[in-house]
């Protein structure tokens, strides 16, 4: 049963335990010898907080470079999908790392941190253009001053299932379908124990495929978002792309995608409720306002760490090599 539908463009519509969803999609032009866009490009932008789209993209915080410099999270986690182009992370406990095109990085802020999310345009020949979520997940109190810790999900390993004929396909980040299960989440996640049922799925149906997606085991938050095609027919409704669904999970979900000249492209995210008071300031999240204030109060004298980088905005040079660097120097590579 649909129980609410909503027109989507940028930041999209939410219910707990996820409060926090945007989809980034920018049509940068070449790059510079600075991973940036030209300064011709530049001109008429709010820079340092520029998110009025113009020319098919946007510089957000950054003011050379594309992206997010330096700032501070506590209490919840971030879940960074890039489905085009290339990420470069920097953060306070030293760790870093450039991930892109499918990889995925689960981020757990939990007792606090800075980190930098900055988008290079490492093609200097041609377009770079930028397509990604950012999904916030909230952390249970128990979990709310637990260490920082991030995971990586390489492209090449995230599991797939491929149904009805080859006609779709679904891309398992958190949770299970279809018993496939996805790769193991941070350890102090709401989405680490089974439970709790937090589902992230990318799922794509080509013309005349279809989708179905059984009820939840228990009570649980289910919004559907049709990002990208042409129309698609989500609980025996007829829509077009850029609409959410607040959908019951007590019912099957069932998509199918009929004659049309376009595969439908759907992000699913759903979860058992966390169902604790959840008091919000801007990167803070935690259960009360006096937590708040404390959480400012810790920011202001420890800065979570510091920040050792030699830039608020560092990107990690040319080239297209993924990697990631944990703050005990280990480092990861997709191969």
């Amino acid at each position: 049963m649909i129980i609410k539908e909503y027109a989507i463009d940028f930041q999209w519509p939410t219910r707990e335990p996820f409060l926090f969803c945007v989809h980034h999609l920018d049509r940068y032009p070449k790059g510079n010898s600075d991973f940036g866009p030209d300064r011709k490009h530049l001109k008429g932008r709010q820079l340092g907080q520029d998110f009025a789209e113009k020319d098919g993209f946007r510089m957000y915080h950054g003011e050379v470079v594309p992206g997010f410099p330096v700032h501070p999270h506590r209490g919840f986690e971030t879940i960074t999908v890039v489905r085009r182009g290339y990420v470069d992370h920097a953060d306070s406990l030293g760790a870093a790392g450039r991930y892109g095109e499918g990889d995925v990085q689960w981020m757990t802020a939990g007792s606090g941190v800075q980190h930098a999310e900055m988008f290079p345009l490492l093609n200097q020949d041609k377009e770079n253009t930028v397509e990604l979520f950012q999904i916030w997940l909230n952390l249970p109190r128990k979990s709310k001053m637990v260490s920082p810790h991030f995971t990586m999900f390489w492209n090449e390993k995230i599991p797939r299932v491929m149904l009805d004929q080859s006609r779709v396909e679904v891309e398992v980040i958190a949770g299970t379908y279809a018993d496939i299960k996805a790769l193991q989440p941070p350890p102090d996640s709401w989405a680490s124990e089974p439970a709790n049922e937090v589902r992230v799925l990318i799922i794509k149906v080509q013309p005349g495929g279809k989708f179905m997606l059984p009820k939840a085991i228990g009570p649980t938050s289910r919004m559907l978002y049709y990002y990208d095609g042409d129309s698609a027919v989500v609980q025996g409704s007829r829509a077009k792309a850029r609409t959410a669904f607040d959908l019951s999970s007590k019912d099957e979900l069932l998509i199918a995608v009929e004659a049309t000249s376009l595969p439908a492209a759907f992000l699913l995210l759903e979860a058992k409720p966390i169902g604790e008071p959840t008091v919000q300031y801007g990167p803070f999240v935690m259960n009360s306002k006096e937590e708040i204030a404390q959480t400012i109060d810790d920011f202001r004298n420890t800065e979570f760490g510091g920040w050792n980088w030699p830039s608020a905005d560092p990107v990690h040079g040319p080239g297209l090599k993924r990697f990631a660097k944990y703050p005990d120097g280990t480092i990861e590579t997709p191969i």
